[in-house]
């Protein structure tokens, strides 16, 4: 006697297939993405440990700490991001004024993301350093990606 196989497990072959391809078809893209993760938890890892330094040593308050915990692991990405999840052809006088343009957005954003977590919403400064920085990577990670470390564009011959 055959015992009936539901839908979905029929479809798992042909679904498993199609994931497949689609993986093959971006794996460059994840691997930048992946890459480009591990660069800012090695950026994020500074940046938290500046953040809780400052303000658990009274020293300053969760939005100017995280600040100058935004800038320390700005500089760690550039070298990283610029070498290893880029793969930059630009020269870093062409790519590092788009870097730290970028860069500057995402401060500000930084900025006014802990500002409203912190003192409007009232959540605790690293969780909502953990939202911002969240968010914030959305950004640089496209903004690096297509405008800061994207290939130059030869012109073309007249």
């Amino acid at each position: 006697r055959k015992t009936a196989v539901p839908h979905a497990a029929q479809d798992t072959p042909a679904l498993m297939a199609k994931l497949a391809v689609l993986l093959a078809r971006h794996r460059p893209l994840l691997v930048q993405l992946a890459t480009f993760i591990a660069v800012g938890l090695t950026a994020a890892v500074a940046h938290f440990l500046v953040l809780g330094g400052l303000v658990e040593g009274g020293l300053l308050g969760p939005v100017a700490a995280s600040m100058i915990g935004f800038v320390v692991g700005t500089l760690v990405t550039y070298t990283l991001n610029s070498r290893f999840t880029f793969e930059s052809t630009r020269s870093h006088a062409g790519a590092m004024p788009r870097y730290f343009a970028v860069a500057g957005v995402a401060f500000v954003l930084n900025g006014v993301l802990m500002d409203v977590f912190t003192h409007r919403l009232g959540i605790y400064y690293l969780a909502a350093q953990f939202l911002t920085s969240a968010l914030v990577l959305c950004w640089t990670f496209n903004s690096y990606r297509l405008w800061a470390f994207a290939e130059k564009r030869r012109r073309p011959a007249a």
